[in-house]
């Protein structure tokens, strides 16, 4: 697979990924942590639960590191601003636990087992030094979701709320939505970018699957997210990428889907309310609703009480409801204190950024452009719908950012490979040294 569709001189693609060969042992432990963590065998498949595979993922990734040490045209001294963001959160989330009213030890053990997800992130960004590998390990997430999806449906369509059906990230219902609107522009990058009819139904049947999937879950939150990330994708790929009818399919998909399995959704929406509850599932969608506010109310008193925060996954034991507050922001504020907050935010505020010289950058070939709008639907999305639930520390954002990173350094690396064969254009779009200024991209032409 060519790395650019526009090269801007013959071989460029493939002397970048040249590049990139003697990280081949790297990207294949990286690749492992992802099919670990997203397809997350042990939890559907028999006898794979007794093989701890999620601690055996974290040292894979160790080991990525270990490999890539020196190899990479990316140095680790040298890593973007989001990396050291992320790294001073988890520097709170210990803080906050060493410091914990409820219990120091669980804490603090939780935030290591979290802080995977840094070792995770800087291995995207060092080893990932071609699109082609950007793409197979957004592959990897993307295909383990449909897959999820589908075992998900096979193995609870006579459940409720497919509430346990598959254990570890996907076992509560929420979680497996929010999972599944996160990964789905992905999918329509693909679909979009699929050149054989084949891949084109098989991705159109996957976001099928995945869409069924989101509305067995009758998570609110999920469907909330949807509809932000839905919005912002529509813009994207439909009306600035001029394919109109990408709208009238939407509305079709989502009138059948709605119709042959939104029951259970619409009427934990009409329980908010608190009339007419006729129904087992009537009666506890509105007493989630109340918990919830209750939950949130519960949680601003312990940041007045707790601003250093009362350590990672305590909440649910402070508030006496073993539930967490269904706001990711609130979540990470009362378990990691203010200041995890506002690294937090700075955090998804640069993988954003990293986008913007991406998405307004005149010629991009038609991956960059349509994985960048893939990402910034998935982002937003996120945003969105941590107002609702409560994933804090889901990994799927965090890895949303880390391909912002490796794609912006991508794209500069074309620009640099461009520049190296022409004039140096205007001074004032570079700094001191000659390097092109954050947030800005010269055009290629």
């Amino acid at each position: 697979m060519e790395v650019l569709e526009k090269a801007p001189k013959p071989g460029w693609s493939q002397n970048l990924v040249a590049k990139g060969e003697p990280l081949k042992g790297a990207f294949f432990w990286l690749s492992a942590f992802y099919v670990v963590y997203c397809a997350r065998p042990e939890d559907w498949i028999p006898g794979l639960k007794y093989v701890p595979l999620a601690k055996i993922s974290g040292i894979f990734a160790l080991l990525g590191i270990i490999v890539s040490a020196g190899k990479s045209k990316r140095s680790l001294r040298d890593l973007p601003t989001e990396a050291k963001y992320l790294a001073a959160m988890i520097g709170f989330l210990f803080l906050a636990g060493a410091l914990s009213p409820v219990w120091q030890g669980g804490a603090i053990f939780k935030t290591l087992d979290f802080s995977k997800v840094l070792i995770a992130w800087v291995l995207t960004y060092v080893v990932v030094t071609n699109f082609d590998r950007l793409q197979k390990i957004i592959f990897i997430q993307s295909a383990s979701v449909v897959l999820i999806s589908i075992v998900s449906i096979a193995k609870g369509r006579h459940t409720a709320r497919l509430e346990g059906v598959i254990g570890g990230i996907y076992s509560n219902p929420n979680d497996l939505a929010f999972a599944i609107v996160l990964s789905f522009p992905f999918c329509m990058a693909f679909l979009l970018n699929s050149r054989r009819v084949l891949s084109k139904v098989l991705w159109l049947l996957s976001m099928l699957a995945m869409s069924f999937t989101l509305l067995l879950t009758a998570s609110r939150g999920g469907f909330i997210t949807l509809l932000g990330t839905g919005v912002v994708g529509l813009w994207h790929f439909g009306v600035k990428g001029k394919r109109m009818y990408l709208i009238g399919v939407a509305v079709f998909v989502a009138i059948v889907v709605g119709l042959t399995a939104g029951g259970r959704l619409k009427d934990r929406f009409l329980a908010i309310s608190g009339g007419d509850l006729e129904t087992g599932m009537e009666v506890s969608a509105h007493g989630s609703y109340e918990q919830r506010r209750y939950l949130m109310l519960k949680s601003v008193e312990a940041i007045e009480h707790y601003p250093l925060g009362i350590g990672f996954g305590n909440f649910p034991h402070y508030s006496g409801t073993w539930v967490q507050v269904h706001v990711a922001y609130l979540q990470i504020t009362v378990e990691g204190g203010v200041g995890a907050l506002i690294f937090y935010l700075l955090f998804f505020r640069r993988g954003l950024k990293n986008l913007k010289p991406v998405l307004r950058a005149k010629d991009n070939d038609k991956e960059t452009e349509l994985f960048s709008k893939a990402l910034h639907c998935s982002l937003i999305g996120f945003l969105v719908g941590g107002i609702f639930a409560p994933e804090a520390y889901q990994y799927f954002p965090y890895f949303a950012v880390a391909y912002t990173s490796a794609l912006l350094a991508l794209t500069k690396d074309k620009q640099r490979e461009h520049l190296s064969g022409e004039e140096m254009p205007d001074r004032s779009r570079f700094g001191r040294k000659g390097k092109i200024r954050a947030g800005e991209l010269a055009p290629v032409r």
